[in-house]
């Protein structure tokens, strides 16, 4: 199972707003334009974001803005912000057959180590802060 491309739209939704703003209205408009999607997918983005404490969000076309410290999120944060996988990451097969020696321990082999996988990759995600992203693309940008 994918995790939805929400999480990145977060990320790369983030990044402009610390990219342009205050210079310029970083609107859903303009963020959808660099994004490529339609607006009302960064409009919902960036309502996941602000109810996360993250983002502030003017009415009409004030913009938007990150109103915590980059340094304070990670992206962890924005992955639990806008709610990429409901619950675990791996979903398991409906009913494996319980009359069969593997489909009645299946969960018994696989459940330890997709439990330890999903730790690991929220575990990376929480070492990387929006400043660490933020300073990775002005590396980028600057060359």
């Amino acid at each position: 199972m994918k995790i939805t491309s929400r999480f990145t739209v977060a990320l790369h939704t983030l990044l402009v707003i610390y990219k342009f703003s205050p210079a310029q209205k970083t609107t859903s408009e303009f963020i959808a334009a660099s994004v490529n999607v339609n607006p009302v997918v960064i409009r919902r983005t960036l309502l996941s974001l602000k109810a996360a404490g993250i983002t502030d969000v003017k009415a009409g076309s004030g913009g938007a803005s990150i109103i915590k410290d980059l340094k304070d999120v990670t992206m962890y944060d924005v992955y639990r912000a806008v709610e990429c996988v409901d619950g675990d990451i791996f979903h398991f097969h409906e009913s494996p057959n319980p009359a069969c020696p593997v489909g009645k321990n299946i969960h018994d082999v696989l459940d330890g180590h997709l439990s330890d996988a999903q730790r690991a990759f929220e575990n990376e995600l929480k070492k990387v802060t929006l400043a660490e992203l933020a300073a990775e693309l002005d590396g980028i940008t600057a060359k």
